[in-house]
């Protein structure tokens, strides 16, 4: 896997943009904090950019999977890199409407490129490789987070915020660059599928695939609850840091979650194999609903950090492991619609748990919040193991032409 040259320009893509995209998300959320003062208003930006991807999800998965998915991850690039210009008028006029324009066309690129990377991957690495590269692409991700982060910080206390974001603009740059250097045979199929050979290219034909797919199903619901957390990720991180009247812990926070994270990465190769990832993601899940209870606690700055630590470790694991069977049970010609469906999933639970964190955090407050999501995530493990316990799911090993 290590000789192959699409491998390291991945892995190099995605670091250089994880600082460019996690030195915006400190802009925006420092932007936000000075225009917007309700945490319900905030989620509400948040909310509309996030609606955009749902909508052009079904679009997105049927273009992936009939042309080429490098071209696709070209053309978005772009978008992604444009993008950044709305933010320069938002700070240069202080407007929101300019924001929530970049948060919408950032939003787009983001729904095709990520299920375009996500199908491009399988055809890259070997099946047995798969849960290897899904997790050393986690960790480079979490590396460039922290690294983003950090230099964030340090950036805004020297420097102004449009400085933030231009750095931000020519990582997205650099990476559109490096997306003309991958290399990869798409398989004699991708013709067909273009000439009708493999059906309408319809987003329906997806469903009729799960249902014959239970494991992939059974995923799919257990990712509910990581999304609970990372829902209001960013929102509840600004919380701890006005609880406990810290500016510092952001960064902090952010840091012990994402060494977490990639220990959690690294590890998940020497735990899991075929016949134990359902089990492990039900155990993995378990550990997220109890970082989400901790968080009773987050008026302590070191249980806000153990709360985050916990959540690091177990979605480090957990999301892997979910890429891999994901990846490796899904037919292949169905990769661009499955993972676009997934993202449009993921999006309209984040939207759902934005929204609800937002409202929490103004009524009842973060403390609260955190018991009433960890017990919902409990009872959501709780209700479909003794499900999968009654009735076992038959993993059914699914051959790609």
């Amino acid at each position: 896997m290590w000789r192959n040259r699409n491998v390291w320009i991945i892995l190099l893509g995605e670091f250089i943009a994880g600082i460019g995209l996690w030195t915006g998300i400190i802009g925006n959320l420092e932007f936000m904090q000075a225009q917007v003062p309700s945490d319900f208003a905030k989620a509400l930006i948040l909310f509309i950019g996030l609606l955009a991807g749902v909508l052009v999800g079904p679009y997105a998965g049927k273009i992936i999977d009939l042309y080429s998915k490098k071209k696709v991850m070209i053309y978005s690039g772009f978008v992604r890199m444009f993008s950044v210009c709305f933010m320069f008028l938002a700070i240069e006029y202080q407007s929101i409407i300019f924001m929530i324009l970049f948060m919408i066309t950032i939003q787009l690129s983001a729904a095709f490129y990520f299920p375009a990377l996500q199908s491009s991957i399988p055809l890259i690495v070997a099946d047995k490789d798969l849960l290897q590269m899904n997790g050393v692409h986690m960790n480079v991700s979490t590396i460039s987070r922290i690294a983003g982060t950090a230099l964030a910080g340090a950036m805004l206390i020297i420097m102004s915020l449009s400085s933030l974001y231009l750095a931000s603009m020519v990582a997205y740059g650099i990476l559109f660059m490096l997306t003309f250097l991958l290399n990869f045979d798409e398989g004699p199929e991708a013709k067909d599928r273009k000439n009708g050979a493999k059906g309408s290219g319809s987003f329906k034909e997806v469903l009729p695939v799960l249902k014959e797919t239970p494991i992939a199903l059974t995923v799919l619901i257990l990712t509910i609850v990581p999304m609970l957390f990372i829902g209001g990720f960013n929102l509840m991180v600004i919380n701890i840091s006005e609880l406990q009247d810290d500016q510092t812990i952001k960064s902090l926070i952010y840091t012990v979650e994402g060494i977490c994270f990639m220990i959690g990465a690294f590890a998940v190769k020497k735990l899991s194999n075929d016949n134990n990832m359902v089990q492990l993601m039900f155990i993995f899940a378990g550990l997220i609903a109890v970082a989400h209870l901790t968080l009773f606690f987050a008026d302590m700055k070191i249980m806000s950090l153990v709360s985050f630590g916990i959540f690091g470790l177990a979605v480090g694991c957990f999301f892997p492991i979910a890429s891999t069977i994901f990846q490796t049970k899904i037919p292949r010609e169905y990769h661009g619609r499955f993972f676009s469906f997934r993202n449009m999933l993921d999006r309209v639970m984040f939207q759902v748990v934005l929204l609800g964190t937002g409202l929490f955090l103004d009524t009842i407050g973060l403390q609260m919040m955190a018991i009433i999501f960890g017990l919902l995530s409990l009872t959501l493990i709780v209700m479909y193991a003794l499900k999968l316990f009654r009735q076992p799911i038959r993993v059914v090993k699914q051959e790609t032409p």
